[in-house]
């Protein structure tokens, strides 16, 4: 088999994906216990679920934990506004996840118990996901910044049995207390055996925990797990489909689901895209700006895998200076570093020049995720951060814990395109009848069984919300909810926005993003949000929300020139039927835009599930007004 280009590769990867699956399990040099009997069933399709490498025994935790060099760094440790950086190495990984889950075995944390996390992102909340996943518990986790509501949505779905969390953090310079959060969080979760308290902020004299029923701080917790000398630790050997992380989806549109993800089809997975696409080795330092509340983390901490060191940031990336980032890169040597693709939008727009006051030789990759990464942006990091690197947007989703497609070491970067669809997932874009379409627009679907599909949904019993959540808009076929189209010349993907908030107003189907592109290119805006108008005859009209750069002013004059640049750029009937100014735009904890909670507003329907946006205040902007009436 003779492959001359990258492209050949994926054709192969997708056309004979068991052979593939194969050999790179053997290439990635996984550690497992028991060799699979077979890679997958070549009867079975995607929607079918099918079972991966069944046989097989290994264990995640001995796969991030495999590097024995004595005085290798793992982990690297960084808090918003601390000079003080904390190192852990791998050999004192591995000693601390032992004591870790000793102490959880001791108190009868057994395969299958959920323990949660409700923490920074910090040295702590990877020791105890390792220690979970070493046991065959279930690891899931959500960050200080979601509300108590946000927090119970998710957890009270699926019983923890311990929950570790902090008694404040610091963001944006202010110190947060979080115990009176904790402690309602608490009260909603009647399974809960323990409470594991980390001062994380000030130290354990001035921390009342005697609220919170079964609290212990970690330090006592801990040492329930020591015996005559240090625990070694205990990898339990499990099925590759065992579960090993509960993500959810978005929840703004009702209770968050609740995806179950394999420990094996993460772990090669993540491999995959550690290794071959992003080129990492044992000689890399990777930083990813995440809270442990997005599936960057879990991503994040797989690459301990390839012996890589990790950099884990806690704070906001503009504090104390919008190069806080940047002054990382140059103190550590970070050589991949990875963001969303707004952070980037606003360094732009602050005007800031890394590539004039910082030296950044280290890096060789930016990675882009959360959100479509705009045409000038990638001008940007050329132009102002660095020429010499590989600007990687990648894109996939909580639903597959990876990418569909993403960063590529052997090919082009084209500005405003994701290079290409990553090895093994077999995506198209598809119309409305379900043909491929290539050069337009079409939901983005996946056609072959993949290892990192969720293996079900928790409280799924019959798999109904499974089935109804990917496989009902094309009957055997993933669909993903995003919104794309493929360049059948470069191979790259342009990501249009999600589905649910694409725009078909006079039969043109258009995604939301291709509006933002144009329109947050104009200095005076900060934001913008785009959603459609239904009537009762069902017509609908696109309404286009402007949120003003500070010191500007909304005009008619603006608008004029907003719609004129639409039309240009786009067709007359992509211009916006009414184009009106807003204070305020709904994200969600994760900063992602929702446009779907707006758009039930617009329609007078309640949106109820507050607890997953980060500025649920912004809903009350979008109640009846009075330009929207009597459509």
């Amino acid at each position: 088999l003779l492959l001359v280009n990258y492209n050949e590769l994926y054709q192969w990867s997708v056309e004979s994906y068991s052979d593939f699956w194969a050999e790179f399990w053997k290439f990635s040099g996984i550690v497992y216990s028991r060799l699979y009997d077979e890679v997958v069933d070549p009867s079975k399709g995607i929607a079918d679920v099918p079972e991966w490498f069944k046989g097989s025994r290994l264990n995640y935790a001995e796969n991030l934990l495999k590097h024995k060099e004595k005085e290798k760094i793992a982990l690297y440790a960084a808090k918003e506004g601390k000079e003080e950086i904390l190192k852990v190495t791998f050999e004192e990984l591995r000693q601390d996840v032992a004591l870790y889950a000793s102490a959880m075995r001791k108190m009868g944390v057994k395969i299958g118990d959920r323990v949660v996390g409700y923490l920074p992102n910090s040295i702590h909340a990877v020791e105890a996901m390792l220690a979970a996943a070493s046991i065959g518990a279930i690891w899931s986790s959500t960050s200080p910044d979601f509300g108590i509501n946000g927090v119970l949505d998710r957890f009270s779905q699926i019983q923890p049995k311990l929950i570790f969390s902090v008694e404040a953090v610091i963001y944006n310079g202010k110190e947060h207390n979080h115990m009176e959060k904790l402690h309602n969080v608490v009260k909603g979760l009647p399974d809960l055996r323990k409470v594991v308290v980390i001062p994380y902020v000030s130290s354990r004299e001035t921390i009342d925990i005697s609220k919170i029923p079964n609290s212990v701080f970690l330090e006592d917790f801990l040492a329930t797990g020591k015996g005559e000398q240090a625990p070694q630790l205990e990898l339990e050997q499990l099925p590759f489909s065992h579960p090993l992380f509960i993500m959810y989806s978005s929840g703004t549109t009702g209770a968050p689901k609740c995806m179950v993800h394999s420990a094996g089809g993460t772990l090669i997975q993540h491999l995959k895209e550690h290794i071959l696409h992003g080129n990492m080795t044992s000689n890399d330092i990777i930083m990813y700006y995440t809270t442990t509340g997005w599936m960057m983390w879990n991503w994040l901490v797989s690459a301990l895998s390839t012996g890589a060191s990790v950099v884990l940031y806690d704070g906001s990336p503009l504090v104390p200076s919008p190069n806080v980032l940047w002054d990382l890169v140059d103190r550590l040597g970070i050589t991949i570093l990875g963001t969303g693709a707004k952070w980037l939008a606003v360094l732009e727009e602050k005007n800031l020049k890394p590539c004039d006051t910082h030296n950044l030789h280290t890096l060789h990759t930016i990675l882009s995720t959360g959100s479509p990464l705009k045409s000038q942006s990638y001008e940007y990091v050329y132009k102002h951060i660095k020429s010499s690197v590989l600007l990687g947007s990648i894109s996939g989703g909580t639903d597959i814990i990876s990418c569909f497609m993403g960063q590529n070491v052997t090919i082009p970067v084209y500005k405003g395109e994701i290079q290409a669809r990553n090895l093994g997932m077999a995506v198209e874009a598809w119309n409305d009848e379900g043909k491929p379409v290539w050069g337009e627009s079409g939901e983005l679907v996946c056609t072959k069984p993949m290892p990192c599909q969720p293996t079900h949904f928790w409280n799924d019993e019959n798999g109904n919300k499974y089935r109804k959540a990917y496989f009902s808009k094309f009957p055997g076929v993933w669909a993903h909810g995003d919104y794309c189209k493929i360049n059948p010349e470069t191979g790259g993907i342009v990501m249009l926005g999600r589905s649910d908030g694409t725009l078909n107003p006079n039969g043109v189907r258009f995604g939301s993003s291709e509006i933002y592109n144009i329109v947050e290119a104009f200095e005076e805006v900060s934001d913008s949000l785009c959603v459609p108008q239904y009537n009762k005859e069902g017509e609908e009209r696109v309404i286009l929300f402007l949120k003003m750069a500070s010191d500007q002013v909304f005009t008619q004059h603006l608008v004029k020139r907003i719609r004129d640049a639409i039309r240009i750029a786009l067709s007359a009937r992509h211009v916006p039927s009414i184009i009106l100014e807003t204070k305020g735009i709904p994200y969600t904890i994760n900063g992602k835009k929702v446009e779907v909670a707006v758009k039930q507003i617009i329609a007078g329907k309640e949106v109820d599930q507050q607890g997953s946006f980060s500025n649920p205040e912004t809903l009350d902007l979008y109640q009846n007004i009075p330009e929207l009436q009597n459509f």
